[in-house]
């Protein structure tokens, strides 16, 4: 998924600066006589700069995905594929109940598509080429209405919230670390020394990438939901259809860049347990397909044609 990893590396670059200025900028209010820690307004200064480092990620989404793919918005419709990518996207947005987002293309030969947005009215939905290229349009109509579920879902909000928390405490613990190492270790109790610095610089970072996998498990289980209103805008049997067909491709030898395996709907992982799997942002395909086969939905498939070319 790749609005998510790319809210997590911008979040954890804010959250290590922010521990910097913390660290430099708290020093008189959180720390007591004797070098000890004021437990009660340190956790106060992380909440403030753990929920302004996940908010800065959120409003920084959107541009930082059209930058990174670099995905070319469809303002004026050049083709008639363009038009249909369009009028799709405004047809199942009206029936998601969200305003029209934004919608663009972007070059990569793997079937592939995200969604991002700092909230569901003012979101940015991409396609990739190739999923233009080898998918029928009931599947990239499915694909569409999983990526508009996300946004219709507020799946983005509340990732930022859950990041804000998980933001916090890593910085609260990270500082109880750097005083514990700066104390017990090198025996400063003169007020925190270089230890202390250093330490949590290192703890940020350490248990900032531990607690994403807080995050992919949320991801994960958004995933479902995602699929569902895939299903229900644009047809059950379509969105199990689309998940098949990326399926096949992620079983091909001769995988596009691993860079590229992140986004949105195509990254999933196989059965079972690996230490991985907790950084997974999906949910293997077979058991999203398994999901979506028990749900009890009309399989009503819209009849959009043959292939796009």
């Amino acid at each position: 998924m790749f609005r998510i990893v790319l809210f997590l590396l911008t979040n954890l670059a804010i959250v290590v600066v922010a521990g910097i200025i913390l660290s430099v900028l708290g020093v008189g209010s959180t720390h007591t006589v004797g070098n000890g820690l004021n437990l009660s307004n340190l956790l106060v200064m992380c909440f403030v700069f753990g929920m302004v480092g996940s908010l800065i990620s959120l409003f920084m989404s959107k541009w930082l995905a059209k930058r990174t793919t670099g995905t070319q918005l469809i303002e004026t419709p050049r083709s008639a594929e363009e038009r249909w990518l369009l009028d799709t996207v405004a047809e199942l947005s009206q029936k998601a109940g969200i305003k029209m987002p934004e919608v663009g293309i972007f070059p990569s030969f793997q079937s592939n598509a995200f969604a991002t947005g700092w909230n569901k009215n003012a979101a940015l939905v991409a396609v990739s080429s190739g999923l233009l290229d080898r998918m029928s349009r009931d599947e990239v109509r499915a694909v569409l209405g999983h990526e508009i579920g996300h946004v219709a879902n507020g799946d983005m909000v509340t990732l930022s919230l859950i990041q804000g928390v998980v933001n916090t405490f890593v910085m609260f613990f990270s500082r109880i670390i750097g005083n514990f190492v700066d104390r017990v270790i090198f025996k400063n109790e003169d007020g925190p020394g270089i230890a202390y610095f250093v330490t949590s610089i290192i703890a940020d970072i350490v248990l900032g990438i531990l607690a994403s996998t807080i995050v992919m498990w949320f991801s994960r289980r958004r995933e479902f939901r995602a699929d569902e209103a895939g299903a229900r805008l644009a047809g059950k049997q379509s969105m199990i259809n689309a998940l098949r067909r990326l399926q096949a491709e992620h079983d091909m030898p001769d995988q596009m860049p691993a860079e590229m395996t992140a986004l949105a709907i195509t990254e999933g992982q196989r059965e079972g347990f690996s230490l991985a799997k907790l950084f997974a942002s999906h949910p293997a395909i077979e058991t999203r397909i398994a999901a979506l086969e028990a749900l009890q939905i009309p399989d009503q498939v819209p009849n959009h044609g043959a292939l796009w070319r």
